[in-house]
């Protein structure tokens, strides 16, 4: 099933295998589970310490677990895991091994708190971008908490659980039968939700801890945050950054043809790219982390991390980008996931042949009506202004769609559910100012980003929309504090400027040190 080339590479990759990892499947008699023995086969014969163990346990799907050094470590695969979920499972091998990217002892802690037992299962589509860092991040719960179990689950595999539970989009992370995540999130994200919803143990909770005091700290790890840190770095300054993850918004940009001297690349690759040139210096990196409060006093920056941390900087620098904006108006938080998604790629499947809404009409909300409507019955697209924002090429592309309708001047007033999933929109005709309703079953929300900048909420100036507020040196209002890329005002968000805007805060950073003695 795997080429040569794989399996040359998987037994690269698993060459430093130090204890036995057992690949356990279930007996089954669905149609697909030879495809997965036989995927499992040629992984195991990729390393000596990787087997393959046929279970008496009988399964109506394709579905197998994971053992290592002899007891179950708590990760279970329903499904075969080909497309995007195949690193899963590469990683969930290798991870088991205590090898790989892993969370460092802090973060660790913080999943060894979680309040157990906890019987997680996360139900994915291969064809979704998203889903493998969700997966990818509770299979290392599953790894480090002795009472935490996570299931992969292919919903090709489960379509009777997927209408049981009411699941309409993916990666949709389910506890105790209850949504607990829908869509894309990150691995501190993930942490949180756990923490609010069951608890943590305060007795395994880290204490605060001091992480020291640093000339320089970066806080994001998008093209802005690693400019930034290479440029403190290179001169000489004791440096650090903080990030939820590496690669910020970048790591889910699908295609990217503008960063001039390279004519192509993904958002992935880019971001690798970004944390290998960052591994080159001296540079400390504290991912799955959040800033929760910054504080300037006499001079020192002081900042208090979600992780219970807190360290000072002479100089701090935001590059936390920015992320989807939401629509803010009654039903769209209760219906994420159940109607409400973001992702036109990740979660179109689910509304095959049925009636939707696209919100924007920008490029972004014109793409994703484009992508939609081979799938959908009809596709209604709703713009705030008189016409659409989109370039041209995409309008008229859109135009030719026949199950496509556009309705302008519309702002959105609130959205509708039966409790179990979206029946309809309603908006206001900013024409008439009358109020109208459009029965759906879903709604696509594209208006664009909103700046992460409200943990700096009463320390520096912003503008009306969140943007941090900046000089043309990258100077914010608070001395000591500089920012750059997406946060900012800086017109113009592309990924090429918000590294040369990097670069700019760094060197500014570094002269007033200098100039400060």
């Amino acid at each position: 099933m795997l080429d040569s080339q794989m399996l040359d590479q998987l037994k690269t990759v698993y060459s430093k295998l130090e204890k036995n990892i057992e690949l356990v499947l279930y007996t089954s008699t669905h149609t697909k589970y030879n495809e997965l023995k036989s995927m499992l086969e040629d992984v195991s014969s990729t390393s000596e310490k990787i087997s393959l163990t046929l279970s008496n346990e009988v399964s109506e799907s394709p579905r197998f677990y994971i053992k290592y050094d002899g007891q179950k470590n708590g990760i279970h695969f329903t499904g075969i895991p080909g497309g995007h979920e195949f690193t899963s499972l590469i990683l969930a091998i290798l991870n088991s091994d205590k090898k790989g990217k892993l969370p460092d002892d802090s973060i660790i802690n913080r999943i060894k708190a979680l309040k157990g037992p906890l019987n997680i299962r996360t139900f994915i589509s291969l064809s979704c971008e998203n889903c493998p860092e969700v997966v990818q991040a509770l299979n290392i719960m599953s790894i480090y908490h002795p009472e935490f179990t996570h299931e992969m689950v292919d919903g090709e595999f489960a379509p009777e659980e997927i209408k049981r539970l009411k699941i309409q989009g993916v990666p949709s992370v389910i506890g105790k039968d209850e949504l607990v995540s829908s869509g894309q999130v990150s691995l501190v994200d993930l942490i949180n939700r756990l923490e609010d919803k069951y608890g943590k143990d305060e007795s395994k909770a880290a204490k605060p801890k001091d992480l020291g005091a640093y000339d320089a700290i970066v806080v994001g790890a998008g093209p802005a945050g690693a400019s930034a840190a290479i440029y403190l770095a290179r001169k000489g300054l004791k440096t650090a950054i903080i990030a939820e993850k590496m690669g910020g918004q970048v790591q889910d940009t699908k295609s990217i043809e503008n960063l001039i001297s390279v004519p192509y690349t993904e958002g992935p690759q880019l971001s690798a790219k970004l944390a290998t040139h960052i591994a080159e210096y001296d540079i400390e990196l504290l991912e799955h982390r959040r800033v929760n409060q910054v504080e300037s006093i006499n001079k020192v920056t002081h900042l208090k991390l979600d992780s219970g941390e807190f360290l000072n900087t002479k100089s701090l620098i935001v590059a936390t980008g920015a992320k989807w904006r939401e629509l803010n108006i009654d039903g769209e938080k209760e219906y994420l996931g159940r109607g409400v998604a973001f992702c036109p790629h990740c979660d179109g499947p689910y509304y095959k042949g049925k009636d939707i809404a696209v919100i924007g009409g920008g490029n972004s909300g014109v793409e994703a009506a484009i992508d939609l409507a081979g799938i959908v019955k009809s596709i209604t697209v709703f713009e705030y202004g008189p016409e659409l924002k989109a370039d041209s090429v995409l309008v008229n592309k859109l135009n030719t769609l026949k199950n496509v309708k556009v309705i302008t001047n519309a702002r959105s007033h609130e959205i509708h559910g039966d409790g179990d999933k979206v029946t309809s929109i309603e908006y206001e005709d900013m024409t008439s100012k009358e109020i109208k309703n459009v029965d759906l079953d879903g709604i696509f929300v594209q208006i664009g980003l909103v700046p992460n900048s409200a943990f700096l909420d009463g320390v520096v100036k912003t503008n009306k929309y969140g943007e941090i507020i900046i000089d043309d040196k990258c100077k914010t209002s608070q001395p000591g504090i500089y920012a750059a890329g997406d946060v900012t005002i800086v017109p113009f968000k592309q990924i090429i400027i918000a590294m040369g805007e990097g670069a700019k805060a760094a060197l500014t950073a570094f002269e007033d040190i200098m100039m400060a003695g």
